[in-house]
């Protein structure tokens, strides 16, 4: 069973202008748990005194999952990070080989004993202490630097080794720049030394492919896969926790492991307290994903909706809807009006034809009619219409 690491509290504050106040990332994390994840990390305490607090408070909250700090490979960031009382700990620091000539100016020994020591001092202090070492940079450093990192970390007293793909530089189509021959290799080499740390995965955006690197991670067999609400983070953001969901239980994992009904709620909470809006075609959770417009689209989802969907909305706690606009059909203004209450009237076929010319005349106007708001008003003026023009009629 896969694990989920939520880093929209960490992670997602590196977006440019969000911020997150300590009582609503402690809301946040009480969503997070509330839905099943199993790792939370709220931040790197040394930043910010705010932050340390927030963890701190996160972690005195009495949730399921474990709650996460984030350190630089230093003791005394790490020891902030210990006096916030949290149960797992991820320190951080880049093996490769441009990294360690250009910006830490030491060679691969000098790094792995600088690993090491901050572990190994971690561990002394906190014996139960979850402890993630993260290979920043991991799919541009050599294998072996890797390899080398990792073995001593685990030894040390690392209990994962976290694969991050700092730049978003994998990708599943090339083996040997694929996150899942990094998974393999590093499984095969520590377990070849009898070390067996969990395997993670932090996968960046940057060209497009974090889902895809994950999900490649997963079929590799990654342990625990890093997420953000909105794929939030550092430039294009990291994997998308309900993308990220959605695509593990179409692969087989349990949707009994996850509340994904109150996916909603978070994503609408997370994207108001960031002034990010959540863009109306995201997948799972935008407006328009579970929205059908195009008229042949509209009659067949009238029969099945299984015929342009793919997914069921009901596992989301949300139900399927259609648009009106200058794409509909007849059956779309059926549908709508029933919908608003004035079922009565669709039986009149030039009614609702009157209806559908008006629809795509207002649509005209570049934006999307709201149905509940403005389709009331069209219905009864083309009612008023059609009923004058059967009186003149009849005269």
């Amino acid at each position: 069973m896969v694990k989920i690491l939520d880093s929209t509290l960490r992670e997602g504050e590196q977006t440019p202008g969000v911020y997150f106040s300590p009582d609503k990332k402690l809301r946040i994390a009480q969503m997070l748990d509330q839905i099943g994840v199993n790792i939370i990390e709220v931040g790197n305490p040394a930043v910010d005194q705010e932050i340390a607090l927030a963890i701190k408070q996160i972690a005195d909250a009495g949730l399921k999952a474990k709650i996460g700090a984030h350190s630089l490979c230093r003791i005394d960031n790490v020891q902030k990070a210990l006096d916030c009382d949290v149960d797992f700990l991820g320190v951080f620091f880049s093996v490769s080989q441009k990294r360690l000539e250009t910006d830490y100016h030491i060679c691969l020994n000098q790094a792995i004993d600088k690993i090491v020591e901050v572990i190994s001092y971690a561990k002394l202090q906190q014996p139960n202490l979850l402890i993630r070492y993260t290979l920043e940079d991991a799919l541009r450093s050599p294998l072996e630097n890797v390899i080398d990192a990792a073995s001593a970390a685990v030894k040390a007293g690392a209990d994962i080794i976290s694969i991050a793909d700092t730049t978003g530089y994998a990708t599943p189509f090339y083996p040997y720049r694929s996150i899942s021959f990094y998974v393999q290799t590093l499984k095969t080499e520590l377990e070849n030394c009898n070390l067996y740390p969990q395997i993670e995965v932090h996968c960046h955006n940057d060209q497009g492919l974090a889902l895809a690197n994950a999900l490649d991670a997963y079929r590799a067999g990654a342990d625990i896969i890093d997420v953000a609400v909105m794929g939030l983070g550092e430039r294009a953001g990291i994997v998308d926790l309900a993308e990220l969901m959605i695509n593990l239980i179409d692969m087989g994992e349990s949707k009994q492991l996850w509340q994904l009904n109150y996916l909603s709620d978070l994503y609408n909470f997370v994207s108001e307290h960031s002034h990010i809006p959540i863009a109306p075609h995201h997948p799972i959770i935008g407006k328009n994903a579970f929205t059908h417009y195009a008229g042949v689209h509209v009659k067949a989802i009238s029969k099945d909706e299984r015929l342009y969907q793919s997914l069921n909305p009901e596992i989301l706690g949300c139900k399927s809807s259609v648009a009106l606009g200058m794409q509909s059909g007849y059956t779309a203004i059926e549908i709508a009006m029933k919908n608003i209450g004035r079922g009565d009237l669709v039986q009149d076929q030039n009614l609702v034809n009157l209806i559908l010319q008006e629809v795509k005349k207002i649509s005209k106007r570049g934006t999307q009619i709201d149905i509940e708001k403005e389709l009331p008003s069209i219905v009864e003026r083309c009612y008023m219409e059609r009923q004058e023009a059967k009186g003149k009629r009849q005269e």
